[in-house]
């Protein structure tokens, strides 16, 4: 069987997305062809070259800078079998899903490789949070290194034996479940579009998001930003949340009501690592930086070197896999586009 040829479209920061052994693994296996883009369209000069390669190309990967996948480029692919994203979040619009569906062409997505750095950084902002290291950051910078326990980490501080609540579980959140493991802790997720034998798989409880939000010692937001997540923590959602507990955000700002969560903090009763705020950069000066009770990070949980080659060594992964005859494990389903959408999936 003749290697399938591949063609890699992405602006030209080549060097951040396709890392030289990765190369080398697809080179074993497959003819691929590498065709420079910017905002959103192939190079001058490359037009041609990209017509001719589309007429035999089995395999498309694209990433920042790519033109938009749609029908009219797929009118030109007749052999193409497969559609692979590095980066485009899986909830952009880079790729017609549908359209490729129509013509029995896969669609698999490695946005999921800066998974790995996010649950890390969740982890640690439940574990700062607890001790309320915004609060000693503040004293330190201050000039006053003195501990005490005139704070509400001496109570909450310790991980182990804790219930930990997510907002969503998807790639994220299931490793950060994994990470969660040595410290014995409680774990219920909030989901709607999970299935539910998952969780006996991974070993959590699945539940309502008002359960997540009220009964939980650590809350940890990894849900995508949708229609239907936008705005879906409120007020009335914030003010469940019992004193003492920690509120994480690593996924996006807009979930959260800014002036809701603003409000609740300075209770004083809670406490937020958050990665993430509306809006986004937070400006020099808002009120959210300076209260005690937040410790804030500008939106670097999933910024890593690693993270940026893993898209492509998993989409290399992925390559490997389905051209020899084995099912691709990062596939776009009904569900992502009902997630993307924000409808609710019809069954759980």
């Amino acid at each position: 069987m003749a290697d399938p040829e591949i063609l890699v479209l992405g602006g030209p920061e080549r060097d951040l997305y396709l890392a030289p052994a990765d190369l080398e693994r697809l080179d074993s296996f497959a003819n691929w062809t590498w065709l420079p883009c910017e905002a959103g369209q192939v190079q001058p000069g490359h037009q041609t070259e990209l017509s001719r390669r589309l007429a035999s190309v089995q395999a498309l990967v694209v990433y920042s800078g790519a033109p938009h996948i749609g029908p009219e480029l797929l009118e030109q692919a007749p052999e193409l079998r497969l559609i692979g994203e590095l980066n485009g979040d899986r909830f952009a619009e880079r790729i017609d899903v549908e359209a490729a569906w129509q013509r029995d062409i896969r669609v698999v997505d490695t946005t999921n490789g800066s998974s790995y750095p996010v649950s890390e950084w969740a982890l640690g902002l439940i574990l700062v949070s607890l001790r309320n290291a915004g609060y000693y950051l503040r004293r330190y910078m201050e000039g006053n290194c003195r501990k005490t326990r005139d704070n509400p980490s001496f109570l909450r501080g310790e991980l182990t034996g804790k219930t930990v609540g997510l907002i969503g579980c998807g790639h994220a959140g299931r490793r950060l479940i994994e990470l969660l493991r040595p410290f014995r802790v409680a774990i219920q997720v909030y989901d709607p579009y999970l299935p539910g034998t998952m969780a006996e798989a991974l070993g959590f409880l699945l539940t309502s998001l008002e359960q997540v939000l009220s009964s939980s010692d650590a809350i940890v937001c990894l849900a995508p930003l949708t229609p239907g997540t936008q705005g879906m923590i409120g007020r009335a959602e914030l003010d469940l949340i019992p004193s003492g507990a920690v509120l994480v955000n690593v996924s996006r700002g807009p979930i959260i009501d800014s002036v809701a969560l603003v409000e609740r903090l300075k209770r004083g009763d809670i406490i937020a690592g958050l990665d993430v705020f509306d809006p986004d950069p937070i400006p020099d000066g808002h009120e959210i930086t300076g209260l005690d009770n937040v410790f804030l990070t500008p939106h670097i949980a999933g910024v890593t070197r690693a993270a940026y080659w893993r898209f492509f060594e998993l989409m290399v992964d992925e390559l490997d896999r389905f051209f020899h005859g084995f099912e691709p494990y990062f596939e776009l389903t009904q569900r992502t586009l009902d997630d993307r959408s924000g409808r609710r999936p019809a069954t759980h």
